[in-house]
């Protein structure tokens, strides 16, 4: 799957990116229509430690989900995001899916 990622206010590792690849591929197991996903990593300036916002936007055909979350980190923010995406993906494939 192709995912596009974006920061604002810090530079992305090359680890934390690769981990953000491993974790989007997983989605094609719940969800094999996912034409490509838009992840935005954003750290908030303040003294709270759970600063750090994942917002991931999967695009599938004739819709877009969005999901965000707020986390101590950012592995453990996009994490909990597709998570949250798997138990969506995992809805729509079964509304989609004909009646017996």
């Amino acid at each position: 799957m192709e995912v596009n990622t974006q920061s604002v206010n810090f530079n992305v590792q090359p680890d934390l990116l690769d981990f953000i690849q491993k974790r989007m591929d997983k989605l094609d197991h719940f969800y094999d229509r996912v034409i490509y996903s838009d992840v935005y990593l954003k750290v908030e300036k303040t003294s709270e430690k759970e600063n750090k916002f994942a917002e991931i936007k999967v695009h599938v055909p004739g819709d877009d989900l969005i999901v965000k979350k707020q986390c101590k980190t950012f592995e453990e923010a996009v994490d909990s995001a597709a998570s949250s995406l798997e138990r969506v993906l995992t809805k729509r494939k079964q509304k989609l899916r004909p009646h017996a």
